[in-house]
């Protein structure tokens, strides 16, 4: 006789998300998934699926859906293609530290190791690009085993978790019980911050001329953003952000000093070389920041305070290597300090910054004839939104210019893929932004490169009417590459140069309104009929050819090599 206590593994995994106050899932079926599905189709709406065209854009508005809400996000996918279609989007969630619990489905576990029909070994392939995975084979473990992926992907240095269930273990049944995990042997994610520690920071800051605050990802992951601007506004160091760690701070703040990077601002990328401390808030010196690392900081006494210990002395070496959550440290350090920076430092950034304001920025923003520029489009939408939306790129120029003139008022509101740099990742980020922030507003600037990668999500806009409002800069050419082939490779475009469809066209097929702007005289009218529509919108602004980013750091130059013009 049946038990009628019992229920089924597939169950057992949405009664365990939700548990976890999971009510939205971003995925794709298929036959392995099967089990799943039905469970979903019969829980109705206590539950909310978003069906993707691909399961690429389930991973990564699986990823914006958990920077923007601060849930985790999930996203589900079956065997074989369905699973390994995954694999881009965990690799750009594990990059950029985003909490997302992935799980797939698998053969029945008889047939593991048989090559059976869309048998793909999941963990082997996932296991570079996670910060945990399991293979369920069993209804028994899933109540546990969800637990415990969900305590690792949101403690420590958050990141992408992945479980692969097999399909006899999401029909066999169990009696369900789900206990939250709270720790795990082993397993410290929350390292205690040493009272020497402070008293060390207190006294290199109270000892420097010139110190510089670089704040990174980590703050936005930590909730650290308050904690960053009373920081800030005490001591009044100047404070530079990584392109992750855009939106820590808000760019109308007295002491913000603009990006760092390969296309940062002017100002902090001179200037670090010219610091004599650098505290390292929540940022891991990738490659893009740092230049050439041999010259990199020469003259400066360097605090590093990191949540993963394996970032400490990874690339920079530390004067004061601290391995903690970066909360905890302004939360430790703020009552103590009484520094104050001098005047005669900042202004050395406010005289830099007035330099690429004159060179670079009223050219990209203020051109005022010839073609149409990405940042005059960027800096206006900024000015018409208060620099309050959310804000999604692709990757390549759009995402730098974005970065550079958008004007960022408020936490976590730029998704962009950092670490990984993927194109394609636009669309479904900005899917994955709006439902998981749905009354605000959303724009994805990409370009027509990207935006083709994933264009078929259009499908998943129209299905949900998610009203975003996607600004494709079509110069008909893969921007940022071309850039380097102009300054590197002597202007030879080798397969850069890209015909693309009638984009608001296309966006009509789907059901979605759109429009074409050819003239920069169109582009304030386009803007606010963008805006005030009520559903989603496409806007294909033409844009300079050939247009480039700057300033920036070539490759192998130091970070005060960088330059403002080709």
């Amino acid at each position: 006789m049946k038990n009628v206590n019992k229920i089924t593994g597939a169950e057992a995994i949405l009664l365990s998300l939700m548990k976890e106050d999971i009510d939205t899932i971003f995925g794709y079926p298929g036959g392995a998934m099967m089990p799943i599905y039905d469970k979903i189709y019969s829980k109705g709406r206590s539950i909310k699926h978003i069906l993707v065209r691909h399961e690429q854009g389930a991973a990564h508005a699986a990823q914006a859906y958990a920077q923007v809400s601060g849930k985790p996000g999930v996203c589900f996918a079956t065997s074989g293609p369905g699973a390994t279609n995954l694999i881009t989007g965990i690799a750009n969630a594990h990059l950029d530290s985003i909490p997302v619990i992935f799980i797939t489905a698998q053969v029945p576990s008889m047939l593991l190791g048989t090559d059976a029909f869309q048998e793909t070994d999941m963990i082997s392939l996932s296991m570079p690009v996670t910060k945990w995975n399991y293979q369920v084979t069993s209804a028994e473990e899933i109540p546990d085993v969800i637990a415990k992926a969900f305590f690792f992907a949101t403690t420590g240095r958050p990141g992408p978790v992945l479980i692969d269930v097999t399909k006899d273990a999401q029909l066999g049944t169990l009696d369900f019980n789900y206990k939250s995990i709270k720790s795990i042997r082993s397993y410290n994610p929350s390292p205690a911050i040493q009272d020497e520690d402070i008293n060390q920071a207190i006294s290199l800051i109270a000892s420097s001329e010139r110190p510089l605050l670089l704040a990174g990802h980590g703050i936005l992951l930590a909730g650290a953003t308050s904690q960053l601007k009373t920081f800030t506004d005490k001591t009044k160091i100047p404070c530079a952000v990584t392109l992750m760690g855009k939106s820590a701070i808000s760019e109308d703040h007295p002491y913000y000093v603009g990006m760092l990077g390969m296309h940062g601002n002017y100002a902090p990328n001179i200037l670090t070389n010219k610091a004599d401390l650098i505290i390292a808030a929540g940022m891991r010196f990738d490659d893009r920041v740092t230049g050439d690392l041999k010259r990199y900081a020469t003259d400066a006494k360097i605090i590093h305070v990191d949540i993963d210990k394996a970032e400490l002395n990874k690339n920079v070496r530390s004067h004061l290597a601290i391995h903690a959550n970066i909360k905890d440290f302004f939360d430790r350090i703020i009552p103590r300090i009484t520094y104050q920076t001098p005047e005669n430092w900042i202004e050395q950034f406010r005289q830099l910054n007035a330099i690429e304001e004159e060179k670079v920025v009223r050219k990209d923003c203020f051109p005022g004839n010839g073609k149409i520029h990405a940042g005059e489009v960027i800096y206006l939408l900024s000015r018409k939104t208060n620099g309050e939306a959310v804000v999604v790129t692709d990757v390549g120029q759009n995402q730098m210019l974005a970065a550079r003139y958008y004007q960022y008022k408020n936490p976590n509101t730029l998704i962009t893929s950092g670490g990984l740099g993927t194109m394609g990742f636009g669309l479904p980020a900005a899917m994955g932004a709006q439902v998981g922030r749905p009354d605000n507003t959303v724009i994805l600037f990409t370009g027509d490169g990207g935006f083709q990668m994933t264009v078929q999500e259009l499908g998943t806009v129209f299905q949900y009417n998610l009203p975003v409002k996607i600004v494709i800069f079509n110069n008909n050419f893969l921007g940022m590459v071309r850039q380097w082939q102009q300054l590197f490779n002597e202007k030879r475009y080798a397969e850069t140069n890209m015909p693309t469809p009638d984009f608001p066209l296309l966006a009509k097929a789907f059901g979605i309104e759109g429009e074409l702007v050819k003239d920069r005289t169109e582009i304030p009218g386009a803007l606010d009929r963008m805006l005030e529509h009520s559903g989603p919108y496409l806007l294909e602004i033409k844009t300079e050819k050939e247009a480039n980013v700057f300033p920036m750091i070539y490759p192998g130059k130091a970070v005060d090599e960088i330059v403002l013009e080709p």
